[in-house]
């Protein structure tokens, strides 16, 4: 048996303490994260520039070690990379030498992930990257290369790369970042309704706070210098949603709250009310 038995009781991700600091830095680049997790959750994270979102992240994907504390998932301590943590990233990563189905199943080729398999597990695996094709409405480009898709598309190419493996954690770090604001919206219901299929737990990066609240269950609001985390947002809105929810007046008021104290947690509020102030001084000697 590969990964422990699923236990709810359990968090799928239990972070206690963890402080993470790069050689050379004067300060730490996390300083006492405390967070839990659950199966099946989705979770952002926002922040300033320099909060730590992206190393946090990177932390639980075994990329970057931390410096103590303690970071478990299902209840085992993360000591590198692990096949039941899947990354996506902003830049899409894909093999340019690859057709976009070899892409979706290059992870069937690494060793990890055929040790032990048997004839029926390998129909199976080939199986899951049609269905893969079919959920992220690529049949007609199975075939085609990289350099030939949108940048939507090469986008949900990774996402069915990393969805391939059936990783119980995925991890993304500012996927949408680089897609125009209509293909964004589109995204944003996919990943929606690929969370509800696949039943993973989802950690999402983002910059965007409207994006933030659309997408999770959960919003964290991590503040710089040094990168910790500095309130936890419950998102009200249940597991329906359209993109009309981003009009409503209690969304724009979560927004606004989070906005709020993000640029509070920055010092951003302080420098827009000194450049207030500044403007002001000069209108009045001019």
């Amino acid at each position: 048996m590969r990964f422990p038995a699923f236990n709810p009781l359990v968090p799928k991700i239990q972070i206690r303490d963890l402080h993470k600091r790069f050689d050379g830095a004067p300060l730490n680049a996390l300083e006492h994260i405390n967070l839990d997790i659950a199966h099946n959750e989705f979770v952002t994270f926002v922040g300033a520039s320099g909060c730590g979102k992206s190393t946090l992240l990177r932390t639980i994907g075994g990329l970057e070690t931390h410096t103590s504390g303690e970071l478990l998932v299902d209840g085992r301590p993360v000591t590198g990379p692990d096949i039941d943590r899947a990354m996506v990233f902003q830049h899409y990563s894909l093999y340019p030498w690859m057709s976009v189905m070899e892409n979706i199943k290059f992870c069937r080729q690494l060793s990890a992930h055929r040790k032990d398999l048997t004839s029926a597990q390998v129909e199976a695996a080939s199986g899951r990257a049609d269905a893969l094709l079919r959920l992220m409405g690529l049949q007609a480009s199975a075939n085609a290369w990289p350099n030939q898709l949108s940048g939507g598309m090469q986008q949900r190419v990774a996402i069915a790369r990393a969805l391939m493996g059936r990783p119980g954690i995925l991890l993304m770090d500012e996927p949408f970042g680089a897609l125009d604001a209509q293909t964004r919206e589109v995204m944003h219901d996919l990943i929606r309704h690929v969370h509800r299929l696949e039943r993973a737990t989802i950690v999402f990066v983002t910059h965007d706070v409207e994006e933030a609240i659309y997408l999770g269950g959960r919003v964290v609001l991590m503040a710089p210098r040094p990168g910790r985390i500095d309130t936890v947002y419950d998102v009200p809105f249940g597991d329906q949603r359209d993109q009309d929810l981003k009009h409503a007046p209690e969304f724009l008021r979560l927004k606004r709250e989070i906005l709020e104290r993000i640029r509070e947690t920055s010092g951003m509020k302080t420098d827009l009310e000194q450049l207030q102030r500044l403007s002001g001084l000069t209108a009045e000697t001019v």
